[in-house]
């Protein structure tokens, strides 16, 4: 201890002698007098000192505490009493978390907003923020398997992304041999791949959305998919297994909690409703038949009946990731010259004209590609009237956010068009003020949402289920 003080000290010394030079210094330091207020009327009762340090203005001292690493920080509070009230100030643990590497307000959304786990409850009395990072610095972390029809992402929750991503072979929902063994298989699969043993972290899994409607067969359908995922992972000898759903984890990607999420999948597009972290079924989810498969095999069949020669699907979805675009007025783009070129490793050089914005227009207009469906707008619409519709809470703002998810929703425009059709379609007092979120993490928005969850500082305890309190429950509805 005597060693810590001896730094601290030399820091001093140091800043008293540049403060003497520079009598600004004091009024440029992020840390002001007024607003530690009420930590200096603390001061002032206490009777013990901090002794030399005591001459020392207390923003500036601030200043010279936060040169030190937080475990230092944290065992000055055993010096005195008055160095304990100092160094549990919010504000400087507020520092050291954002100097993290997840952002500074992902953190503080997810310690505010997702501690409790489900139910949500909102914290409105401000935690420790000293208690925080100490219990996120002893946080484990956890597998993140993020996969559905199309393509899986998995990873380990400490890095900043997924570590691995592959085609995925399993179907949520049309599983024709037994759903275990396939699933058991699929996670075995991803738990080779990352070389870890099932045994050592908790996982985090995304659950596709499946079965959209609220009738009591849709709900038994979900129930048996959760409790297999929860038996084969507790098969593999998990020790502790978090299965949220999809859209409700790139909800949280976004730092919401309530909003109506709009998910490109690979076959279909899903709008789904949720309040306070819980899918409004009762409210309804919309589909539609369009999702980024129909987008590659439209785009294919231009290329096709131009004579544009490919080898492989992988270079149509390379095109159409990297020139294909959603129009904010598909005639007046139909004027324009579009044309552009884009280079595929291994297959050369592509030149594409109206196929880079009709391709994305089938979101909005499924006719094109000869697909008797709803376009994206109208999908969106009709959820948004039947939340307005319901009154579920006094203020009508919490579905006016949409968040948009997905690979194919990362294309260019398609925000701006979506939000541009919803004020054509709905009258202006719904219309009003809503927002459409792109994909804050592009494709990995699930995968990211998890994220969040696994470096919560109530990690697992709060979000995850334990091969024990499963069986106790494998009887009970669990709501997805």
């Amino acid at each position: 201890m005597s060693n810590l003080l001896k730094k601290v000290w030399e820091s001093v010394s140091n800043r008293s002698n540049s403060i003497k030079h520079t009598p600004n210094s004091i009024s440029n330091t992020s840390y002001t007098a007024s607003s530690h207020a009420s930590l200096s009327d603390q001061i002032i009762m206490c009777s013990s000192s901090t002794g030399e340090f005591d001459r020392i203005p207390l923003d500036v001292f601030m200043q010279i505490v936060k040169l030190l690493q937080p475990n230092e920080v944290a065992r000055l509070s055993a010096v005195c009493k008055l160095w304990k009230l100092i160094v549990s100030d919010n504000k400087l643990w507020m520092y050291y978390l954002q100097n993290q590497h997840v952002p500074w307000d992902s953190i503080f959304f997810s310690e505010i907003n997702l501690r409790s786990g489900f139910p949500l409850q909102t914290n409105s009395q401000l935690q420790s923020f000293m208690n925080i990072y100490g219990l996120r610095a002893k946080v484990p972390g956890a597998i993140i398997i993020d996969g559905g029809s199309g393509y899986c992402k998995f990873g380990w929750s400490k890095f900043d992304s997924p570590s691995g991503r592959s085609a995925t072979f399993l179907e949520f929902g049309n599983i024709e041999t037994p759903m275990y063994s396939r699933l058991r298989h699929f996670y075995a699969t991803i738990y080779n791949r990352m070389q870890v043993k099932s045994s050592t972290q908790a996982v985090v899994v995304s659950i596709p959305l499946c079965q959209y409607d609220d009738t009591e067969a849709a709900k038994a359908s979900r129930r048996q998919l959760k409790e297999a995922i929860h038996s084969a992972l507790f098969g593999m000898n998990v020790p502790a297994v978090c299965a949220v759903s999809q859209a409700t984890l790139a909800l949280f990607a976004a730092k919401r909690t309530s909003g109506i999420v709009v998910n490109i999948g690979f076959h279909q597009t899903s709008v789904v409703p949720i309040l306070n972290g819980k899918i409004m079924r009762k409210v309804g989810v919309e589909a539609m038949g369009v999702g980024a498969l129909k987008l590659t095999g439209y785009l294919r069949e231009q290329m096709q009946q131009r004579n544009l020669h490919f080898d492989s699907l992988y270079t149509v979805r390379s095109l159409k990731e990297n020139l294909c675009y959603v129009a904010l007025d598909y005639e007046a783009e139909l004027c324009k010259d579009t044309e552009a070129s884009y280079e595929v490793a291994a297959a050369g050089w592509f030149t594409l004209a109206r196929e880079r914005f009709q391709t994305g227009e089938i979101l909005f207009q499924p006719r094109i590609a000869g697909t008797r469906a709803m376009g994206l707008h109208q999908a969106v619409a009709l959820c948004i009237d039947h939340c307005h519709v319901a009154e579920l809470t006094p203020d009508d703002s919490w579905f006016k956010t949409i968040v948009l998810a997905g690979g194919t929703a990362c294309l260019p425009g398609v925000a701006e068009r979506l939000e541009k059709e919803l004020h054509s379609v709905l009258s202006p007092s719904v219309a009003d003020g809503i927002k459409v979120i792109p994909p804050p993490y592009g494709s990995d928005s699930a995968w990211y949402g998890a994220k969040l969850i696994s470096n919560l500082s109530t990690f697992p305890n709060s979000w995850c289920v334990t091969k024990k309190e499963f069986r106790s429950k494998t009887r009970r509805n669990i709501v997805l």
